[in-house]
C-alpha cells in the first residue's frame, strides 16, 4: 500500500513539475512576432507562415528547434535565442488558442488533393496530426521552399525528408498551389476579444 501511495504522490510531483503556459502573457511576447506572422498568427509576409491554430506542441517544437540552432533561418534563429523556455511555452499557448478553419478553394475537387499530403496535413490544409502544421492558404513560395529543403536535406524531420526525397519541381508546385488556394480564417479566442 505505501508502495501505491508513494508512485501516485511521485507522478503527482512529476505532473506539476512541468511550467504552467499563459497565453495572456503569450499575447504579450507574440508583439515580438506580428510583425511577420501577424498578433492572430495569420501571416504578414509570403515567407513567413500562418501560426494561428496551429498545435502547441508543433509551435513549441518549432521555436525549441530554432533556439538550439537545429532548425536555421536567419530570422527566427535571432528571435528564438532571445526566448526563454517560458516565453516559448506561453507564445505559443497564445497561437493554439486560436482556431484555424479552411474551405477549398471554389471548384476545388477534394478528390484532387495531393495524396502525399492529405493524411497529415488534410485536404483543404488543416492539420490532421499535433505533429504537423497547417498548410492553408501559406503562399505556394513558402511551401516550394521548404518542400526543397526537405528534399535538399537541409531542414529534417523523420516523415517530411522521406516524403519530400522523391518529388519533382513539377510536383512540389502542384502542391504549393494546391494549398495555396485554400482560404484560411483564424479566430481569436473569445477572452481575447
Amino acid at each position: 500500500m505505501r508502495v501505491a501511495i508513494a508512485l501516485a504522490l511521485g507522478g503527482l510531483l512529476l505532473a506539476g513539475a512541468a511550467p504552467a503556459q499563459d497565453a495572456q502573457n503569450g499575447r504579450k511576447v507574440a508583439g515580438m512576432c506580428r510583425t511577420c506572422h501577424g498578433l492572430d498568427g495569420y501571416a504578414k509576409i509570403p515567407i513567413a507562415p500562418h501560426i494561428g491554430g496551429e498545435p502547441q506542441s508543433y509551435l513549441v517544437e518549432q521555436l525549441t528547434a530554432f533556439k538550439s540552432g537545429t532548425r536555421q533561418h536567419e530570422m527566427m534563429t535571432v528571435v528564438a535565442s532571445g526566448l526563454s523556455e517560458q516565453q516559448i511555452l506561453d507564445v505559443s499557448a497564445w497561437y493554439a488558442s486560436h482556431t484555424a478553419t479552411a474551405e477549398l478553394a471554389v471548384g476545388a475537387n477534394p478528390e484532387d488533393a495531393p495524396q502525399d499530403c492529405v493524411a497529415c496535413h488534410g485536404t483543404a490544409g488543416i492539420s490532421e496530426l499535433d505533429t504537423a502544421p497547417n498548410l492553408a492558404a501559406e503562399t505556394n513560395i513558402y511551401i516550394d521552399t521548404q518542400l526543397k529543403a526537405f528534399r535538399l536535406g537541409k531542414r529534417k524531420n523523420e516523415i517530411m525528408s522521406g516524403v519530400a526525397a522523391d518529388l519533382t519541381d513539377a510536383e512540389i508546385r502542384a502542391y504549393a498551389d494546391w494549398y495555396a488556394a485554400s482560404k484560411l480564417t483564424i479566430t481569436a479566442p473569445v477572452e481575447a476579444n
